[in-house]
């Protein structure tokens, strides 16, 4: 396994500082973002693919420093309800599709998007509850009108272009926000439908992360280091349906944290081992999002930690066997 970084926290950096700090603390990969929610302050996909020598340029910065990509990042809604906002994500998602084929990236990372309750909406709907009845026949309509007819376009466009991996993240408030529900879309939709394993969006809706990888299996095809501090006080009060603002820490029932601050090394040691029993062995790419830490100190405390539990040679023969 290698250690990555998404480069978002980097962002009132320039592209060379923040990778000459990612080379320095001993990071192998580096996870740009492309557009939409990720922004894409170090990696424009419309500026790189505007001419050979700007898209040269970009690779030999990353690989002089012994650096490679190991996903680009274009969360969207490319379901929005407003089309103005869906074309904006969607172009994002097919911009960097193309970037990746002129430079050789295997992943990109996205979210599958959420429509509304029906073409008049102006915002996404996501349904929590079945009843009354509607809401079921909300979340229908939502799948077999909106989510699957849309991808199964999208996936014919990775393919003429080589993109056999477009890695969505579970994340609540979206349309696939867990193993069910991703591999639902992968069964309508085609194995290029993969999963960016994020243990910090499953921890507060009660997945377990670990049973979900065995699920999922080869299916992950890229994985976020990140974790989540779960408050069981405020949860056993107001549930995991939290909408507090992340600001508000003390009042909220869950809070993201660095790696290590939500669950301890037992937790992220079974992580990486039941991570290899499925066979994946690329990238753990620290997403830092931690309002209790700065950049900094979250970082270097995230790489210090993973070096710990990753797994980074191949194992021997069982001589014992």
């Amino acid at each position: 396994m290698k250690l990555g970084v998404l480069t978002a926290l980097f962002g009132e950096q320039s592209l060379e500082k923040a990778l000459d700090t990612i080379a320095e603390i001993g990071v192998e990969a580096v996870e740009f973002g492309t557009g939409n929610f990720v922004g894409n302050v170090h990696c424009n996909p419309n500026v790189l693919l505007e001419s050979g020598s700007k898209l040269k340029e970009f690779k030999e910065t990353v690989e002089k420093r012994g650096l490679f990509i190991s996903a680009f990042s274009c969360h969207g809604n490319p379901l929005h309800p407003q089309e103005a906002v869906a074309q904006e994500h969607r172009q994002a998602i097919r911009s960097t599709i193309l970037l990746a084929e002129e430079l050789g990236v295997e992943r990109i990372n996205t979210f599958a998007g959420l429509p509304g309750s029906s073409d008049s909406d102006k915002y996404p709907n996501w349904v929590t509850c079945p009843w009354p009845t509607y809401f079921s026949e909300i979340v229908k309509w939502q799948w077999e009108e909106k989510i699957i007819p849309f991808w199964k376009e999208e996936v014919k466009f990775a393919r003429a272009h080589k993109m056999s991996k477009i890695c969505f993240e579970m994340h609540p408030g979206e349309s696939v926000h867990s193993p069910e529900k991703l591999l639902k879309l992968r069964d309508a939709v085609g194995e290029e439908i993969c999963c960016n394993f994020d243990p910090s969006h499953l921890f507060w809706q009660g997945i377990d992360p670990i049973t979900a990888i065995k699920k999922l299996g080869e299916s992950i095809q890229h994985v976020h280091a990140k974790d989540t501090r779960v408050d069981a006080g405020n949860t056993s009060l107001n549930g995991i349906l939290d909408t507090k603002q992340y600001s508000d820490e003390a009042n909220r029932s869950w809070i993201f944290r660095t790696v290590g601050y939500g669950h301890g090394y037992d937790f992220w040691k079974d992580l990486v081992s039941t991570l290899r029993l499925i066979g994946y062995d690329y990238v753990l790419s620290i997403e830092h999002e931690d309002s209790l830490m700065s950049s900094k100190e979250g970082l270097q405390k995230a790489v210090t930690f993973l070096k710990e539990v990753m797994l980074s040679e191949k194992p021997g023969e069982m001589w014992w066997a």
